[in-house]
């Protein structure tokens, strides 16, 4: 099951426009979803993936 990084009470959007995306558990920013960055520097799902409080949005 892959990460969903919206989801995610970690991720947030930059102001970068060459790494708009980040993320605060591994503390980087990058152009992908950092599900999919440590999804090939690792060769496994984010293990660091906690669910944002309130639920997701439907």
């Amino acid at each position: 099951m892959a990460v969903n990084c919206f989801q995610c009470q970690y991720f947030f959007v930059t102001w970068d426009p060459k790494s708009p995306r980040g993320c605060k558990a591994y503390g980087f920013k990058t152009r992908e979803l950092p599900s999919i960055v440590v999804k090939r520097s690792s060769g496994m799902e984010c293990l660091k993936y906690v669910p944002k409080k309130g639920g997701a949005r439907q």
